[in-house]
């Protein structure tokens, strides 16, 4: 009788990103992952330790995706937006995933990729160095929570969407005056979590990268 089949790392994780797309993290495991493959748990347990670490290898190859082809063009602000924007591409197109990768993070060749061009870019931003680790953090939330809070919502379906933009206009179309005068005043200017999210994206991170550059000492 043959014996079952070895999967190799890259077979389990290509598994393991098809079924990301039809779950999200929290109901993904590692027993439902095993019998898609017709294996067991023990036997993926090889090759990760944990379902934590195998969704961290798992949005480490978006990044590295995101980052396959990337050259650095343009001033420090350029480069930092240009990366930004490919990353959020990468995990657009696989939003299940962004989701993991925010709560998750990763520590693969993806990440050391993005770590080290975010890194150059300050640098020839000339922030001093002892400023630079608290600065990449920074724009790593940032840009991690914009794109994860990005993917949530195109992880709706459409009469979800409906839903919440229906609740949203009942909410602010409807607030009494009295209670909340504010909303009501500016209800009608007011835009939806959900709207035109892209130019929100590189509007925040422009107004980030501003501040950096603001600090900077002349010449």
């Amino acid at each position: 009788m043959a014996g079952r089949k070895r999967w190799s790392t890259e077979e389990i994780l290509d598994a393991a990103a098809e079924l990301l797309r039809t779950s999200d993290a929290e109901s993904f495991s590692v027993r439902k992952l095993a019998a898609t493959l017709g294996t067991d748990s023990s036997s993926l347990y090889r090759h990760f330790r944990s379902k934590t670490e195998l969704l961290r290898a798992v949005a480490d190859r978006v990044l590295v995706a995101s980052m396959d082809g990337y050259r650095p063009e343009g001033d420090w602000k350029q480069r930092i937006t240009a990366l930004a924007l490919r990353v959020r591409e990468a995990f657009g197109q696989q939003p299940q995933l962004a989701a993991a990768w925010g709560r998750y993070a990763s520590g693969g060749a993806g990440s050391r990729l993005v770590m080290e061009e975010v890194l150059q870019a300050l640098r020839v931003a000339g922030v001093p160095d002892e400023e630079i680790p608290a600065r990449y953090h920074r724009l790593a939330v940032l840009i991690t929570a914009l794109i994860s809070s990005e993917a949530g919502v195109g992880t709706l379906t459409a009469e979800e969407y409906e839903q919440g933009m229906e609740l949203f206009r009942v909410a602010v179309l409807g607030a009494d005056p009295g209670q909340f005068p504010a909303v009501a005043h500016f209800a009608r200017e007011i835009r939806p979590l959900g709207a035109d999210r892209g130019a929100a994206f590189e509007e925040i991170l422009a107004a980030h990268l501003a501040d950096i550059e603001a600090t900077l000492r002349p010449g």
